[in-house]
């Protein structure tokens, strides 16, 4: 049987011996010869096991980070009392008190509303979800025996008011398909129905500024002619919260009646030095919620203005950071919530150097402006 004049038999027979010519019409070695490379990959892939995780053991995602999910699940429904949310409850339990009042009587009557502006981060959404929650979780009882409730929507800019419609009865759990041929009226009949149906006394629409935002005057006051027709239905008056930036409010005045009808709350940004001890109680019992001690470094008034500065004095934002410091030092596995994980966040969020933040920079006051978020003046 003949030899093939690649093997090391024969030139082990032969060590003068130079390699021929493969068939590729190159002259390799043997060890990097391609039908020696191939023979011995396939030959160790298949002596290899395939690595199975130890039973019980988890794969990890590299899309998963354990310590900032279990710290997102555990801050999600936290909510600290600011004396903000007092006003907002004691708002809505003024304007519900005179609807059940009305209902009782069994006459006609107007329905009123709460309008609700602050700056983008000072934490409207989250306040009035809050306010939503405890109004429903208190099943205050209709004449008709039913607990009244809330429902929220969220609105968006390219909606008209026929959107709106399809939207709210989402929200009230009422299939509406895309395609349905329901008219503009016939679905704001439905949305009445609905609420009377399921003791739904009020609607909060978030984000309100959106539907007015490059429109005629027209176009507008028709939105706002609507909102006002939902106050004073004859079927099933309804209480409306209209949240969003301070530009709502001067849409909402382009309409009298319905202004007349809502009750404006501005929630109120950090004041300092007042806020101090209120700023202190949220870093302390956020820390204490996942586990972590609060270094002394934080327990100053020099951090909580940086930290004030850092979130331009917006409530919302302030917890938005303090939540991603903490989430910084569990990933870190550090039991001391310190000053260098609030630089971490600050770093992350804003991708400047960690030199340039608010928390460490001798000039923050200066570079750091209170009406701009996550942005540094240049001090060249």
């Amino acid at each position: 049987m003949r030899q093939c004049r690649q093997t090391p038999r024969y030139r082990a027979a032969r060590p003068d011996h130079e390699p021929q010519p493969c068939r590729l019409g190159r002259h390799r070695p043997k060890d990097q010869h391609p039908c020696h490379h191939r023979r011995d990959h396939n030959r160790i892939q298949a002596a290899i096991p395939a690595i199975q995780p130890d039973q019980g053991e988890q794969v990890l995602n590299p899309f998963i980070i354990p310590a900032v999910a279990s710290t997102a699940s555990t801050l999600a429904e936290k909510h600290f009392p600011l004396a903000r949310g007092k006003e907002l409850q004691r708002s809505l339990a003024l304007i519900f008190s005179r609807y059940l009042g009305n209902l009782q009587s069994g006459g006609r009557f107007e329905a009123e509303g709460l309008l609700v502006t602050g700056a983008s981060g000072t934490g409207k959404t989250r306040e009035i979800h809050h306010l939503v929650k405890q109004f429903n979780d208190s099943e205050a009882h209709l004449p008709c025996g039913k607990p009244a409730r809330f429902v929220h929507c969220l609105l968006e800019g390219k909606t008209g008011w026929k959107g709106i419609g399809s939207t709210t009865l989402r929200s009230l759990g009422y299939p509406v398909s895309d395609t349905a041929r329901n008219t503009q009226a016939r679905i704001w009949e439905k949305v009445v129905l609905q609420a009377k149906a399921q003791g739904v006394v009020g609607i909060h629409y978030d984000e309100a500024q959106h539907i007015f935002r490059g429109k005629s005057e027209t176009e507008r006051l028709a939105v706002l002619d609507s909102f006002k027709t939902l106050l004073k239905s004859h079927d099933w008056p309804l209480i409306l919260i209209l949240s969003g930036v301070p530009e709502l409010a001067g849409y909402v005045m382009e309409e009298p009646q319905l202004f007349r009808l809502m009750t404006q709350v501005r929630l109120k940004e950090i004041d300092l030095p007042d806020d101090y001890r209120v700023m202190h109680e949220i870093v302390g019992s956020f820390g204490i919620e996942t586990g972590l001690e609060p270094a002394q470094e934080l327990l100053t008034e020099d951090f909580y203005h940086r930290l004030a500065t850092a979130a331009a004095n917006r409530w919302g934002v302030m917890i938005e950071i303090t939540t991603k410091a903490i989430m910084a030092a569990r990933m870190a596995e550090e039991p001391i919530l310190s000053r260098a994980h609030f630089v971490e966040a600050w770093a992350e969020k804003t991708k400047m150097v960690r030199l340039m933040n608010p928390f460490t920079h001798e000039n923050y006051r200066g570079m750091f402006p209170s009406d701009r978020l996550f942005w540094a003046r240049s001090l060249e």
